[in-house]
């Protein structure tokens, strides 16, 4: 499988739907590759918090539109990050931070809502609704063409979560065997950026795609940094602090192999069911 990730540089003089036709443009460029992941919140920018409201939109909505209209002419799998999800809730609104997935045929698949938001007690924590489901996605075998059968299962997280391995570890208990992590992250904890997605890689013996941001949101300069990790930790792909495109090839069948060579995902003893005891 070959995946692309584009990490989106955020120009505050760029307006959002400016932006929506560049990286349209970027992701037709990336004919050939299976799957292209896109950074979080990158229409707007992560911390630009005062055009949540302002640009958050339904997940058919323009940035959708652009997306699908993109993946469906390089005939590629689009994880296209997320956007500020707006859900009508009576007299009021709701946001969420929302990735779609987007099929070769332009569909929309899957979405994911954040489950773990950042803020403590303001910016996003406070602006936004937490999701509360995990969500897998399967594609096709892309060596046959089969576009029946699932043949990798790629897992959704969003920035923040990298900080929460229960969810990733949920994730692989759903089959996850690639973990797709799109973020935000300030350039002031880019070391934990790397750090936790190697973690993540080890503890889960799974591919972590984690692709970020470049630029600056609202003064807050961002990370760069995307990386790319197989199931042993090993770094494969690792952008600067520029816009920049990833491009790796990856075997799903090295993620079976390394659990089956070090199968410490068997000798779990917590989270797990807790058999009844007997007297």
């Amino acid at each position: 499988m070959r995946a692309s990730l584009l990490q989106i540089a955020v120009d505050p003089d760029e307006s959002v739907e400016s932006r929506r036709r560049r990286v349209a443009a970027l992701v037709r460029k990336q004919r050939g590759a299976d799957l292209v992941v896109l950074p979080e919140l990158w229409p707007m920018g992560a911390f630009a918090y005062e055009l949540f409201a302002t640009e958050a939109e339904t997940p058919d909505g323009p940035t959708f539109e652009a997306m699908s209209a993109a993946a469906r002419d390089a005939g590629v799998w689009l994880h296209a990050g997320s956007i500020v999800e707006r859900v009508r809730d009576g007299g009021s609104d709701r946001l969420f931070n929302t990735s779609l997935v987007i099929s070769p045929a332009g569909e929309l698949v899957r979405t994911y809502r954040k489950i773990h938001r950042f803020g403590f007690d303001k910016g996003e924590a406070t602006l936004m609704d937490a999701g509360s489901e995990l969500v897998t996605v399967a594609l096709p075998d892309t060596t046959t063409g089969d576009t029946t059968t699932g043949d990798t299962t790629i897992g959704l997280a969003t920035c923040y979560d990298l900080r929460f391995p229960e969810l990733f570890r949920g994730l692989v208990d759903a089959g996850a065997q690639v973990l797709v992590v799109p973020a935000g992250w300030p350039a002031r904890r880019r070391a934990h950026w790397s750090l936790l997605a190697r973690a993540r890689a080890v503890e889960n013996q799974s591919y972590v795609l984690a692709c970020g941001t470049a630029g600056t949101h609202a003064g807050v300069e961002q990370a760069g940094h995307s990386v790319v990790v197989d199931p042993w930790g090993e770094v494969l792909a690792e952008a600067g602090n520029g816009e920049e495109v990833l491009t790796v090839d990856l075997d799903p069948a090295r993620v079976a192999l390394t659990r089956e060579q070090f199968p410490a995902l068997k000798d779990r003893r917590l989270g797990l069911p807790v058999p009844p005891v007997r007297d």
